[in-house]
């Protein structure tokens, strides 16, 4: 059975430059550790499943194959700037804003990192830097049922299943967060650059 988060699924419904490339795997550890370093800015690495999932703090992402959300998304902000910490905020949003629009479900960003309904986290979002370049890390529960969730959690878990009360095509979602990511990402770079000239 072909996966609907593939490249044949996905990537006719990608209207942006990110997801060019588009990786996709059905397992993997992490979809953080399928982007390589010579990686074009907008690479996208998706995954059905991952083994060695992470969130913020070290702590573990877990949930079952082809059920959630699972990418990694390689940006270059030029020029490289101290502050793309921001990043994971800037991504957060645009997740919730996504989300919104796609679902209707209200889904809104907490700082500094997660996506909730309610109080229930929905979205995990991590940012890590390298010289040159920083991959979102985007998890998002959206087939799960509530007994697949993570008990015993800081913040109770949702998915947009729960939400909803019916499963979702995930891959008109992934199409929908990346086109708002690029656009908050532009936003924020535009934002920066402004700053910098003023400082001048």
């Amino acid at each position: 059975m072909v996966s609907d988060l593939s490249a044949e699924q996905v990537v006719p419904l990608l209207r942006g430059r990110l997801g060019n490339p588009y990786r996709f795997v059905e397992t993997c550890a992490s979809t953080q550790r399928l982007l390589a370093d010579g990686d074009p800015e907008g690479t996208v690495a998706v995954a059905d499943e991952q083994t060695a999932g992470r969130g913020r703090l070290g702590r573990r992402w877990l949930a079952p194959g082809g059920r959630a959300l699972l990418c990694s998304i390689l940006l270059r902000p030029v020029p490289p700037l101290p502050c793309w910490p921001e990043l994971s905020l800037v991504a957060g949003d645009a997740v919730a804003a996504a989300i919104r629009e796609q679902t209707g479900v209200d889904a809104v960003l907490s700082h500094p990192n997660d996506v909730l309904v309610a109080g229930r986290k929905l979205v995990g979002v991590l940012a890590e830097a390298r010289p040159g370049r920083v991959v979102l890390g985007i998890g998002v529960n959206v087939n799960q049922r509530a007994d697949e969730l993570p008990a015993g959690t800081a913040k109770p878990a949702t998915s947009l299943r729960v939400e909803l009360g019916r499963s979702l095509p995930r891959a008109p979602l992934l199409a929908a967060i990346l086109l708002e990511l690029e656009h908050h990402y532009d936003e924020w770079q535009a934002l920066h650059a402004r700053t910098v000239q003023r400082v001048r």
